[in-house]
């Protein structure tokens, strides 16, 4: 057992120690605890990046020990350059909602901060697992700590908004076990992922175990029309809640189309790009204009989101390096830019308690700091040059304008769509004059809510400066992977 089992497990055994003897009397050493197990987890992910050798084709840091020997089921972890960047994203992130939980949760602070340590080990588990068994745990588990999240300490619908994501995620994740257990039986009684990329399946199964697949990925990420949990979740989760779901969950989905759906069903999904591409291009057209008529800016983020992984599918099945490695830069910088965008709606709502548009304006005239970081995240959203937010985008729309120029014309609206609904939220909350008295008495930030927010904004720049180490790391694997679909494997 290596890094891969210490990043799993830390943060997974800190956070039960939390739930065990966490008491809210000494809630301030809670806090501590909780942010010193924060750093430490992120600490152990960054050998692996350090480490990662970008020129080797294959998994590195592997661990491969028997589990479940009756049913060859095996406790079997590796990262390539498709998953390593998100393990270390996870971390971070963990870190940030700790930061950002620090005064705002007052009951319960142990099973908070416990519930998304175990969350962030669970993720980095899926992140890792090689094993299919292995996998639809950690996937399936990582469904509990974020019911309860939303559950216990969301807002007033907290408790539908909790089903709602529940059943929704669950359900879809049922078809994913059938085609799991058919790939098991198909190779003989084996659950390795890798040996499940070589078999050679006839186009009905293939189609078959695509749409499974799709089931439950399509889901997750969430793609139209199957993203209605998606804004109740994140209007009723707490912003710790809701910045994970946004920076770290949706990518669970779309990582399982890079896993499993397209090496394993390689001409399925060449034959059904059309459809994948068309469902990327409703999202990010419908969806964005759904966004423009939010008054709840939680809402208008959470639909921005949608907009923003429709691009990600979209890359995905252009099957080109530029869109497929444009398509997991937007990801990460997506992660970065959503988790600071709710995060800003929190500082306001933690002030105000208001979400609605309409009980803001001309907050730079009294919290310039903050609008000075809600803006530049605000950019960042609309794929400001500079800024992550630009370069996922641009690989994406240049790789469409290589497979098709109409296409890559649909997908650019995002860029006018994005502009409008963001732009018209800045205007309206954060310029023009003071609009009542609850914002003529808002305090700027204090030290917490600056470093985290300064965290976020220093990462986004270096995505948008300097996006080099993402795309070095990830480049071997994203070539070896179209490579591999482009290779048929139906039997002669």
């Amino acid at each position: 057992m290596g890094l891969l089992s210490v990043a799993i497990w830390l943060p997974i055994v800190l956070g039960s120690l939390l739930l065990a003897v966490g008491r809210d009397e000494h809630a301030g050493a809670v806090r501590w605890l909780a942010l010193a197990a924060a750093v430490l987890s992120f600490l152990v992910t960054i050998p692996l990046v350090v480490g990662f050798d970008t020129a080797a084709v294959g998994m590195q840091f592997v661990e491969n020990l028997p589990w479940i020997d009756r049913f060859n089921v095996r406790y079997h972890l590796g990262i390539d350059g498709l998953s390593v960047w998100f393990i270390l994203l996870t971390a971070f992130i963990t870190i940030i909602v700790v930061i950002a939980a620090w005064e705002i949760i007052e009951d319960r602070v142990a099973m908070y901060m416990g519930a998304f340590l175990i969350l962030s080990g669970l993720m980095v588990g899926v992140f890792s697992a090689l094993d299919g068994l292995l996998f639809y745990i950690f996937f399936e588990a990582t469904l509990i700590p974020m019911y309860i999240i939303i559950g216990v300490w969301g807002g007033p619908r907290r408790v539908y908004a909790a089903f709602k994501f529940f059943l929704y995620t669950l359900l879809g994740s049922l078809l994913m076990l059938v085609a799991l257990l058919y790939l098991y039986l198909k190779s003989g009684g084996s659950f390795d992922i890798q040996a499940w990329h070589q078999l050679p399946l006839p186009m009905t199964a293939q189609t078959l175990l695509f749409f499974a697949f799709f089931a439950a990925f399509s889901v997750k990420v969430p793609m139209w029309p199957v993203h209605t949990w998606l804004p109740d979740a994140h209007v009723e989760a707490p912003t710790g809640g809701s910045v994970v779901l946004a920076a770290i969950m949706l990518k669970l989905g779309a990582y399982g189309f890079l896993r499993f759906s397209m090496p394993i069903a390689p001409d399925a999904a060449r034959e059904s790009d059309w459809l994948m591409i068309s469902l990327s291009l409703i999202a990010v057209v419908y969806i964005g204009l759904v966004a423009l008529v939010q008054q709840d800016m939680k809402k208008l983020v959470a639909y921005s989101s949608i907009a923003h992984m429709g691009f990600v599918t979209l890359g995905f099945f252009i099957f080109s390096d530029l869109g497929v490695g444009g398509a997991i830069i937007q990801m990460i910088s997506h992660g970065f830019v959503s988790g600071a965008m709710f995060l800003c709606i929190g500082v306001l709502y933690d002030r105000v308690h208001s979400r609605e548009i309409s009980a803001y304006g001309g907050v730079v005239n009294t919290m310039p700091r903050f609008a000075a970081f809600a803006v530049f995240f605000a950019m960042a959203n609309c794929g400001l040059p500079g800024t992550g937010g630009f370069v996922g985008e641009w690989m994406v729309i240049l790789g469409a304008v290589k497979y098709d120029f109409w296409i890559a014309g649909v997908a650019s609206t995002t860029l006018v769509f994005g502009a409008a609904y963001t732009l018209w939220m800045v205007k309206r909350v954060y310029f023009g004059d003071i609009a009542n008295e609850q914002v003529r008495e808002l305090t700027d930030l204090n030290d917490r809510e600056f470093f985290m927010l300064a965290l976020l904004a220093l990462a986004v720049l270096w995505m948008g400066l300097y996006p080099k180490p993402f795309t070095d790391v990830m480049q071997t694997s994203v070539t070896e992977l179209l490579r591999h679909v482009a290779l048929s494997k139906l039997p002669a």
